[in-house]
């Protein structure tokens, strides 16, 4: 099965067509969160991440701030601007259907998270130490986190062992056959690596 794994995509329609545009054929598409904030087009980036488009969505802390559900006092203040912004933007369906959906999801033997599996909504997985104490809160071999908008690889071979990390550069292909993962595709729509593609 071919899957296309994205996240924070923050509002950005034209980034989103464009890595849609990009990927190859695919089985599934699955959303790791931060689908809105910061971006002009929410509703046009709900809509095309609808229910019948992606298999398994998950909600991030920009999304949450957008419906009313997080203290915006948490955010700074160009993200606490987009999201009372948003807010306005978005119809009571795509309110409900952004408080519905899953922090964390297990599919397919895959842990998805927005932050990391030990805290879903707020944890940036930027560090070795944080991603290593992070492989004690997913049972499975592989989990996919977003939120800070970069790419990187996290592994570990063994139990034994600290994990070890890696940016990933696009056109990497890497082996995940073996040992534990804790991977970042980085951002469809705010790429922070000093890269502007996704």
């Amino acid at each position: 099965m071919r899957v296309l794994i994205i996240s924070d995509v923050h509002a950005n329609l034209v980034a989103l067509e464009a890595v849609l545009r990009a990927a190859p054929p695919v089985d599934e598409i699955w959303n790791l969160g931060d689908t809105v904030g910061y971006g002009p087009r929410p509703v046009a980036c709900l809509d095309r991440l609808g229910d019948d488009a992606v298999e398994h969505s998950l909600v991030g802390n920009h999304d949450l701030a957008a419906i009313g559900q997080l203290d915006l006092t948490e955010f700074n203040p160009w993200a606490r601007a987009a999201a009372m912004w948003t807010s306005n933007q978005l119809s009571s369906p795509q309110r409900e259907r952004l408080a519905v959906l899953p922090a964390t999801v297990v599919a397919t033997g895959v842990t998805l998270a927005h932050g990391s599996p030990r805290d879903p909504i707020w944890e940036y997985v930027a560090d070795r130490e944080t991603a290593s104490a992070n492989f004690a809160h997913f049972e499975t071999a592989w989990c996919f986190v977003g939120h800070t908008h970069v790419a990187r690889i996290d592994w570990r071979r063994d139990t034994g062992r600290p994990s070890r990390v890696r940016r990933f550069r696009p056109g990497d292909v890497v082996d995940v056959s073996q040992g534990r993962w804790l991977l970042n595709p980085g951002s469809v729509g705010q790429p922070r690596d000093g890269d502007p593609r996704a």
